[in-house]
């Protein structure tokens, strides 16, 4: 092994080789040998890649190649070893964020195939489990033309089985021996079919992936099937709405947005709805529909008053001046529903930032948007939540109320043709479904 001390004197000096190769302008087929190193007798699998695949799929497709669980770190290197410094290195998430100097490289989902191979005979490391260190060489066989609409990945040869996870690095026929039923199995259909499993299909159709990230992640736990299904349904062909059936399903929207067109919404001294605008609006916003007692005080509508603010927060209406007054935004949505939809939407997609927020709301986007005209599964969602390692500040499992503060169910919850009473609280309409869909980016 190279002398670290030495390593970290010439990091000081200089950084890493930058042997990338340009990105090609057209996509094809690169046919690539993958041979596990030192391996008696050879361990490989012949893989069709298409070249414009990022390492990180790349990852997943060795992963399922060779029967492992992706339970461990990787790292790929181009010119040397994952761990010479003349090479360069694409690095896994973990290894991004807390890589020192030494290891110094470049996100593998930033990086495309085609920018590591280019001619046959180039070759490009792998490693994988930094304990047992599965060392793999990946090495360009033949260009061939993508026809059609070709998968991202298929494997047309190979032998012999993969040593399993976990068992030291074993590489040779008799120690495999040990540990394999039938080390001389090679089972490439059933490959075949695991490349065409989740994770692979929703990446094919641009399904956001940090929402591909989380049915990866949740793939072995007890509702992995109900969220592979979910998603699996996102790449169907949805039925779309015409706008005339998007106006009523935003008609607590609208009725706001016309509202403020017309001079502004006037405010009472204390900031609420005045009583015959709380009267007209109760009409017309879903989640108001059985609120028990009289409609006419703001103060005493708090689904009215949560309804309001949110549109506020939405960016759609602002307060000035004792008035709701049409932001820029709201003007634009107030005269063309699809410029709304556009826009929930848009405010739907969850940004960067508090990491619950962020998968608590892929995860109900992926349900309602596969879910119209039916309940959203809240104790499904809320239990994949907690698989994921969230709990309440008392060490308790997510609840469903936990869900329902959430912005975003608030909107899914009024985006509906139908009254929203409480049994009915929960049922996505279609017009919820198809803006679940936008959000999610498809």
């Amino acid at each position: 092994m190279r002398d670290r001390s030495h390593l970290r004197v010439v990091t000081d000096l200089e950084s890493r080789p930058d042997l990338r190769h340009p990105r090609r302008s057209d996509v094809v087929v690169y046919r690539v040998r993958v041979d596990i190193d030192d391996a008696d007798p050879p361990i490989w699998r012949r893989i069709d890649l298409r070249s414009d695949l990022t390492l990180d799929v790349v990852h997943q497709v060795l992963q399922v190649a060779f029967d492992w669980t992706d339970s461990h770190l990787h790292r790929f290197s181009l010119g040397g070893g994952a761990f010479d410094w003349d090479s360069q290195l694409f690095l896994c998430p973990y290894d991004v964020v807390e890589a020192d100097f030494e290891d110094d490289g470049v996100p593998a989902a930033d990086t495309h195939l085609d920018e590591t191979l280019t001619a046959t005979g180039d070759a490009l490391h792998y490693l994988y489990d930094y304990g047992d260190n599965w060392e793999l060489t990946l090495r360009l066989e033949q260009v061939l033309p993508a026809e059609g609409a070709c998968a991202a990945a298929v494997v047309v040869d190979g032998e012999r089985a993969a040593p399993p996870e976990d068992c030291g690095h074993l590489v040779d026929a008799a120690s495999l021996a040990k540990v394999l039923p039938d080390p001389a199995r090679f089972e490439q259909d059933r490959i075949n079919d695991a490349l065409r499993g989740p994770f692979f299909v929703l990446r094919e159709a641009k399904v956001d992936p940090r929402l591909v990230d989380l049915v990866h992640r949740l793939g072995y736990t007890a509702h992995s099937d109900s969220l592979s299904h979910v998603a699996l349904a996102l790449t169907a062909e949805p039925a779309r709405l015409e706008a005339a059936d998007l106006v009523g399903h935003l008609r607590g929207f609208q009725w706001f947005l016309d509202r403020a067109a017309d001079g502004g919404i006037p405010l009472t001294g204390a900031g609420y709805l005045k009583p015959a605008d709380v009267v007209e609006a109760s009409k017309v916003v879903p989640v108001m529909a059985d609120w028990i007692g009289a409609k006419n005080r703001e103060a005493h509508c708090y689904p009215l008053l949560q309804f309001r603010e949110m549109l506020q927060d939405l960016g759609l209406l602002r307060k000035y001046k004792g008035q709701l007054l049409l932001t820029k935004t709201g003007q634009a949505a107030q005269r063309d529903v699809n410029a709304l939809c556009e826009h929930l939407a848009g405010r739907l997609n969850p940004k960067p930032g508090d990491e619950f927020h962020v998968q608590a709301s892929l995860l109900m986007l992926a349900y309602a948007a596969a879910s119209p005209d039916a309940q959203l599964p809240l104790s499904t969602i809320s239990a994949l939540l907690t698989e994921l390692g969230w709990r309440h500040a008392n060490g308790t499992p997510v609840t469903d109320s936990a869900l329902r503060h959430l912005p975003f169910y608030e909107v899914l919850s009024n985006v509906t043709d139908q009254p929203a009473t409480w049994r009915r609280r929960n049922v996505i309409s279609p017009g919820a479904a198809a803006l679940a869909r936008r959000a999610l980016g498809l």
